[in-house]
């Protein structure tokens, strides 16, 4: 296995027989000491184990607990001892952190601050979106967001300003370009394929998974490519959900909206659309946006490639149309979706998985339902369409009328499952009153919860 190279605090290092899968919060803990980085949930939940990673792309806060050491070569890590300077001088929002008393217990405080770096030297001031992923019981978010605030016109300190670590050879295996993965996984046809690990890496904290042959996507820059195609966007499987939701905020501001509230700053850094739809998730939240666009799925295997419709792709719970060793190479989207609007509903409003999630897209003829194209997460063990519920619409009058007599077809859609996020006639009432909702916003009602006042 081939060493793995990166800067760590801006100095070189190289881990050399480390398995493939061992945590970086691990390797800093247990091999290099380094214990400011804390473990709390070991699931990329709580934010303890934020660091700071930089490749040419630029700086990321990232989840330690569930980057894998491969995905580190050749980029750039800071920890929270990596945020002092040569000569100890304190970076700007550890002192803001501590004029603004922004720490009690201090367990979670490395990851504060490291994410408040991260977003000081990107310029990020959407602070509330910015610190999402990090969790405190103590403190309180308040004096949080204050030091944030007060430390964001403070200049970036020149020694967080790092270089990735230019490094020859590959990690264990990591595939530059698409070509190249495509002979390998059909040569390898059971092997996992790791692009963010932000749900593999629970295969191995949480349910003590051996991977014995893996290979990482990270490197493959031409799936991490967002290109103007015939039907609409052709956007790579390697494209993070952050880059996604990016590229989409003014095309398709319901997307990027929900993509805001797809679980945290330091997942969705690493997150993949591809990955996202590949788990085969039922509560995924990026396959029911698309599917209501009428996204296409780009599939290949070895030099063979096939196009199908998204929702064809998800056949059963944990089942998916996709034959051993081919992989999901792109999604491609309308160029826009005027009409789209997605719901998720979660315990919490950020970093929560979607009891149910609903995406609506329906498109009117003057006062008619012209078509309809309605999917849902969350109420059946697959992202799935609502054909009945679309069939009661379409060729309707667009009435308060119409929607109140098509919610009875829900019954006919789903039967949705009981368990800690919700009850079955929870989710289905919730699903009913999503599309009422919907209509009420056509209608130029508030409902947002962001706006609506009591």
């Amino acid at each position: 296995m081939n060493d793995i190279a990166f800067l760590l605090n801006g100095t070189p290092v190289t881990a050399s027989g480390e398995c493939p899968t061992r945590t970086l919060l691990d390797w800093l803990r247990e091999t290099r000491g380094l214990t400011g980085t804390k473990e709390g949930c070991n699931e990329g939940d709580c934010g303890a184990c934020t660091v700071m990673v930089t490749d040419e792309t630029g700086s990321r806060a990232l989840n330690a607990c569930i980057l894998f050491l491969p995905q580190l070569h050749g980029r750039a890590v800071r920890t929270v001892e990596g945020l002092t300077g040569p000569k100890g001088e304190i970076h700007p929002v550890q002192q803001s952190m501590v004029e603004h008393h922004g720490s009690q217990c201090g367990f979670c405080t490395p990851g504060f601050v490291v994410s408040m770096a991260v977003a000081h030297k990107n310029g990020a001031t959407d602070h509330d979106d910015q610190l999402a992923g990090n969790l405190c019981r103590c403190t309180g978010y308040a004096p949080i967001i204050r030091a944030a605030e007060a430390a964001a016109k403070a200049p970036v300190p020149a020694w967080v300003e790092d270089e990735p670590a230019l490094s020859g050879g590959h990690a264990p295996f990591a595939p530059a370009t698409a070509d190249e993965l495509a002979d390998w996984y059909a040569a390898h046809p059971d092997a996992v394929l790791v692009a963010g690990a932000t749900d593999v890496g629970l295969w191995v904290t949480k349910q003590l998974r051996e991977l014995p042959e893996v290979a990482f996507l990270h490197a493959c820059r031409d799936l991490q490519k967002i290109e103007k195609a015939k039907d609409g966007w052709r956007v790579g499987a390697g494209v993070t959900i952050a880059a996604l939701r990016s590229a989409t905020e003014k095309s398709h501001p319901a997307f990027a909206e929900l993509m805001r509230r797809f679980a945290s700053e330091q997942i969705r850094g690493a997150a993949t659309v591809g990955g996202n739809i590949a788990n085969g998730s039922p509560i995924g939240d990026a396959p029911p946006a698309l599917i209501a666009m009428g996204a296409l799925l780009h599939l290949r295997k070895g030099a063979e490639r096939r196009e199908i419709a998204l929702e064809d792709f998800f056949l059963d719970y944990g089942k998916q149309d996709r034959a051993r060793g081919e992989f999901v190479e792109a999604v491609t989207m309308p160029a826009t979706a005027p009409e789209l609007a997605c719901y998720k509903l979660s315990k919490r409003f950020d970093q929560d998985i979607s009891a149910v999630c609903g995406c609506f897209n329906i498109a009117l003829d003057g006062q008619k339902v012209a078509a309809a194209r309605i999917a849902f997460g969350g109420m059946a063990g697959i992202p799935k369409r609502a054909a009945a519920v679309e069939a009661a619409l379409t060729g309707k009058a667009w009435s308060l009328e119409t929607v109140e007599g098509a919610l009875p077809a829900f019954t006919e859609d789903f039967t949705p499952m009981t368990d800690m996020r919700g009850s079955a006639g929870y989710r289905l009432e919730s699903a009913q009153n999503m599309l009422l909702r919907y209509y009420h916003e056509r209608s130029g009602a508030a409902v947002s919860v962001l706006e609506v006042q009591p």
